[in-house]
């Protein structure tokens, strides 16, 4: 793990544009876009393949997937207008983010696979496109925002810079979560603001919070504090958290709860006259090398994957078929008649022919 300093300018730079990015309405419209994309193949799959397939995935999450959609347009609707208590604990978008993380670790119960809420093998390629379907609805961090409520510990969900800024983070065993692109240039930090709160202590206002350690006894006196650790985003009127100590004793290595002070570095009031601005600068695609020929060093694709790159696709399965896709589309399936006549859903693999 790499060692990212929080005194650091750029480094407090892009831990806030992330906390700004992490609880936008855009993040959160393209999450909700990316599940139902998801959604819409999964419910496919359950209603197309055959039940005697031993890769065949669960129609009993159906349910779980209809009411992840139903609390992500519920929370939009109140994002939109700046009302974010729906992060806060059995609220719509706390629910979304809660359940989509168990809809992952139950997604595909084959023992062959799977084993007490964890994956330790690959899976089918066919599921695996579903599986990677859900995870392009997921970012790092993402319940950043949440409200830390259920243990007596309370620790804040962000401890240490690392888990936004360490790549090596975004990597998980069988997949890995795309890594932001940064602006060329960072907006400049705000200076902070004089409010101040303790752990415990109910937080009056949204936005981003800076844990503070006090150098002198006067614990109220902004310039008798240093920075503790990594930025948090708190939603108004939850319970302020505490950050975590390693207890090396005994060789237990336990995380002990240690009260601190939060500063508001930053008050959010996006989107309560009911507008939201261009966020399209959170979504910054990655450089692509323009010496690489167009389609030659493109991966090929599966039905149910997104499409890396707008182009025309080919495959040769079953007579092969040439057809226009957009970037992030859901590539299609092939429809087959059989010798019987009767219609069938096949999925084939796309190769890009030429990129537009």
């Amino acid at each position: 793990m790499q060692d990212i300093d929080m005194q650091d300018e750029s480094v407090r730079r892009k831990i806030f544009w992330l906390l700004q990015r992490i609880s936008s309405y855009s993040l959160w419209h393209k999450k909700r876009d990316a599940f139902r994309t998801f959604a819409a193949a999964y419910e496919t799959a359950v209603k197309t393949w055959s039940p005697k397939d031993p890769e065949m995935v669960s129609a009993d999450h159906l349910a779980t997937i209809y009411e992840i959609l139903k609390q992500y347009d519920t929370g939009l609707d109140e994002l939109s207008l700046g009302r974010r208590f729906v992060w806060r604990k059995d609220e719509a978008l706390e629910r979304a983010v809660t359940r989509t993380g168990y809809l992952s670790d139950y997604f595909y119960k084959n023992p062959n696979y799977w084993e007490r809420g964890g994956q330790f093998l690959p899976y089918p390629p066919k599921v695996d496109a579903l599986a990677r379907l859900l995870r392009a609805s997921m970012y790092q961090a993402d319940d950043a925002p949440l409200e830390v409520a259920g243990t007596s510990d309370q620790f804040a969900r962000l401890q240490d810079p690392e888990w936004l800024l360490d790549k090596s983070q975004y990597n998980y065993s069988f997949y890995e979560l795309e890594f932001p692109v940064f602006p060329s240039v960072l907006p400049e930090m705000p200076e902070p603001r004089g409010l101040m709160i303790r752990s415990g202590e109910e937080v009056p206002c949204d936005g981003i919070w800076e844990p503070m350690q006090a150098e002198s006894a006067s614990l109220r006196d902004a310039q008798a504090m240093r920075n503790a650790g990594c930025f948090n985003y708190f939603v108004a009127q939850i319970r302020a958290p505490n950050l975590s100590l390693i207890d090396e004793e005994d060789d237990n290595w336990d995380l002990v709860p240690v009260p601190t002070h939060w500063r508001l570095l930053w008050e959010d009031t996006r989107y309560r006259d009911g507008i939201v601005p261009d966020e399209s600068a959170y979504f910054l695609a990655p450089r692509r090398d323009s010496q690489l020929p167009d389609a030659a060093f493109v991966q090929p694709v599966r039905t149910s994957e997104l499409c890396p790159v707008s182009g025309e696709w080919r495959t040769d399965e079953f007579g092969g078929k040439t057809v226009r896709v957009e970037e992030g589309q859901v590539m299609p399936d092939m429809l087959v008649t059989d010798n019987l006549g009767d219609r069938m859903v096949h999925w084939v693999t796309w190769v890009l022919v030429r990129e537009i």
